[in-house]
């Protein structure tokens, strides 16, 4: 709730503020005036490999793991949240449930649980060793990789209309979509792309009838192809402009990008492609050195249709 007073009443009693300090994840999804700088301090904690030894150690508390092994399972999944430590203690506890599962029946577990005459069942210690955490950790960053690459695969059929590739004779005709990989190489050292929801192949290619040799037009602008930016990304702003979709810019420095908790930028014109391109380079210059990457957002869906990396420190 906000105090505020009228211009010229003014209360000579003073008003007492009370600062309120709160905690989360994902501040991204908070009423955005409430998060501005100058409204919300905003302080990012990121734990140290101490930190992380200190909060595992308690997530295994009397677990009988040693302080070396901790160590152990936390250089082995060092890119890994807390929560996953969390969620592998658990999994060695799902194991046991599946296998009771399994031995009663599905049929029987209502029975077996609530109101048996036999009593609640009862369940092994589980095998906490080392060797089994790291078994099931491997298993869930599995999990992880699968679920990611499947959401790449949804947003690359959400969206037809920039997939889809004329034929022509003059051009490759073989060009497509792809999921890239750490060792795909760079199409342009200024602004590399990399993009973790969809990307096109960085060989010449026609998009909407254009190629190398012929600039696109929206609404009367030629589109520049000396502003930094290779020209695929340039086609793809024309194509999301036509469409009608509005384009912003995240950007962070690699801490965030790591956690995913990038910031959020200001939405770049949307009338005209030429001022765009020339926004968002403009953009790219004034956050040299941090990761900046182009997002599409369909405002009646309310949903992104694009996320591409397109510059990296």
């Amino acid at each position: 709730r906000f105090i505020g007073q009228l211009p010229g009443s003014y209360d000579s009693q003073p008003i007492h503020r009370v600062p309120i300090i709160v905690t989360g994840n994902d501040f991204s999804t908070l009423y955005a005036p409430l998060t501005r700088d100058g409204r919300m301090t905003k302080f990012y904690w990121q734990p140290n490999r101490e930190d992380r030894i200190g909060i595992v150690s308690g997530i295994f508390h009397g677990d009988g793991l040693s302080t070396g092994e901790i160590e152990q399972l936390i250089d082995t999944f060092d890119n890994q949240a807390i929560d996953f430590f969390s969620a592998l203690r658990s999994r060695i506890y799902d194991e046991q449930i599946r296998k009771f599962i399994y031995d009663i029946g599905i049929d029987r577990v209502s029975s077996s649980v609530v109101n048996s005459k036999e009593g609640p069942p009862k369940f092994e210690t589980p095998n906490f060793s080392i060797s089994r955490l790291i078994e099931f950790g491997e298993l869930i960053k599995a999990e992880q990789q699968r679920l990611e690459l499947s959401g790449l695969a949804r947003e690359y059929n959400q969206v037809p209309s920039l997939r889809s590739q004329p034929s022509n004779t003059n051009t490759n005709t073989n060009s497509s979509y792809n999921i890239p990989t750490p060792e795909q190489p760079q199409a342009n050292h200024k602004a590399p792309v990399s993009n973790p929801v969809i990307s096109q192949s960085t060989s010449p290619k026609v998009a909407n009838g254009l190629n190398h040799s012929q600039t696109g037009q929206h609404n009367g602008s030629k589109m520049p192809l000396d502003l930094g930016l290779d020209l695929e990304t340039q086609e793809q702003i024309g194509e999301l402009l036509a469409q009608g979709y509005r384009l912003t810019i995240e950007y962070g420095n690699e801490r965030r990008v790591k956690n995913n908790a990038w910031k959020s930028g200001n939405p770049l014109p949307e009338n005209n492609v030429s001022e765009a391109i020339a926004a968002l380079t403009e953009r790219l210059g004034e956050h040299k050195g941090e990761y900046v990457r182009l997002i599409g957002i369909d405002t009646k869906a309310k949903r992104r249709v694009l996320e591409k990396i397109i510059q990296r420190p």
